[in-house]
């Protein structure tokens, strides 16, 4: 039985430019809330871009997508799926990052996911640049490696910029394979494109296992092939997965720090998710949103709709 505490309020009862923001017109639930126990899924923004090594902005991504996420309603169109009456869902909040120092904002990150986990809660995350999902996954897989999928125009698998520093949005998942965050056999990037700096990332995705499935591939054998052999690849496993929002074309999301040209549309970039059936997801995250780049919030909107996308197939499956 539903809890209607956790139901959003219609736009038929409370216009949706009216309230306080909150991810899809959610409760907000921090930690330490009486009822944070109670919540099932919990949306967490991670509003910090330190990891930019070129045009700053996701650090205002969360606080834009939980103003389009109002457009969000109760019903998925084309499966049905209700989320909310499916899970108790709730805005957890934001993890408070110190804009200053990267490596307390990265343990003040995977402290409060260590927290959120503790409770039983699957977290839904809106970031922040990419380098955000490495502390994440610090907690998510603190038993163990996890599979991932990884949509995304670049691999961010490089090994350090500007002669030698380790945590970019360039380099996290180096980093969590050396650190045996994932497992790298059950790890798949799809759309990756663009000009590069050397081989060096695709070299490491080669002698580690990870399967690259470039943007040619991609539009070559169409979404549904793509995504079977990435439903092989992770299998029934504990898996993360990470939606970087330059993995879509420009033209759709030209709201993002490092574009690239020639990717999939925007259905496309919901039909991806759509067929993550029968993965084991126990987290997943959209990042690199980059308001500054695009006042009409266009990529804003398209990013919350993947990521009720995510949410639904998250609620499908642990609902």
């Amino acid at each position: 039985m539903k809890d209607p505490f956790f139901q959003p309020p219609s736009g038929s009862q409370l216009p949706r430019f009216a309230g306080v923001p909150t991810f899809m017109r959610l409760p907000h639930i921090p930690p330490g809330h009486a009822r944070f126990g109670d919540v099932q899924l919990g949306l967490i923004g991670v509003p910090w871009d330190s990891g930019t090594t070129n045009r700053p902005g996701p650090r205002h991504g969360p606080r834009q997508l939980r103003d389009m996420s109002s457009m969000m309603r109760a019903q998925h169109a084309t499966s049905g799926i209700r989320p909310f009456e499916a899970l108790r869902c709730a805005d957890l909040g934001d993890v408070p990052p110190n804009p200053a120092d990267i490596i307390d904002s990265m343990e003040r990150i995977t402290a409060f996911y260590a927290r959120v986990l503790d409770a039983g809660i699957l977290p839904l995350t809106a970031g922040g640049d990419h380098l955000s999902t490495l502390p994440i996954l610090r907690a998510v897989a603190r038993n163990g490696p996890v599979g991932m999928v990884q949509f995304d125009s670049h691999t961010d698998l490089n090994d350090s910029y500007f002669g030698g520093t380790k945590f970019t949005h360039g380099t996290p998942f180096r980093r969590a394979v050396e650190e045996g965050l994932v497992d790298p056999k059950r790890f798949v990037q799809v759309g990756i494109r663009g000009t590069m700096y050397d081989e060096d990332d695709r070299d490491f995705a080669a002698a580690n296992g990870i399967r690259l499935i470039l943007i040619e591939e991609f539009h070559q054998r169409g979404p549904a092939d793509v995504m079977a052999e990435v439903r092989d690849i992770v299998g029934s496993d504990n898996t993360y997965i990470t939606y970087d929002i330059d993995f879509v074309d420009p033209a759709f999301a030209p709201g993002t720090g490092t574009p690239e040209t020639g990717g999939p549309n925007s259905y496309q970039a919901l039909q991806v998710v759509r067929m993550l059936d029968g993965v084991n997801i126990v987290g997943a995250d959209l990042v690199e949103v980059s308001p500054p780049f695009d006042a009409s919030g266009g990529t804003a909107f398209l990013g919350i709709s993947i990521m009720f996308e995510l949410l639904c197939q998250m609620a499908a499956q642990h609902g």
